[in-house]
């Protein structure tokens, strides 16, 4: 696979939660470390996306948003 995203990372489908249009994917791409994504229910569903199958998070923002407490 070859993507122009900076921040690619791999890891394994946790939780799928499904809604008429879209849908909530949780990644663990490390211990303790899970990247949530928002995707159109069409896509999850064409995608194939399940608990425990492999996926790759591809991030590509043109800003990033930094705040302390």
């Amino acid at each position: 696979m070859k993507t122009s995203a900076r921040n690619h990372f791999a890891g394994t489908v946790k939780a799928v939660a499904k809604g008429p249009v879209s849908t909530e994917v949780t990644i663990e791409v490390a211990p303790g470390v899970d990247v949530v994504a928002v995707i159109s229910t069409v896509s999850a569903e064409t995608l194939g996306l399940a608990i425990g199958k492999h996926a790759h998070a591809l991030i590509k923002a043109s800003s990033v948003v930094v705040a302390i407490d």
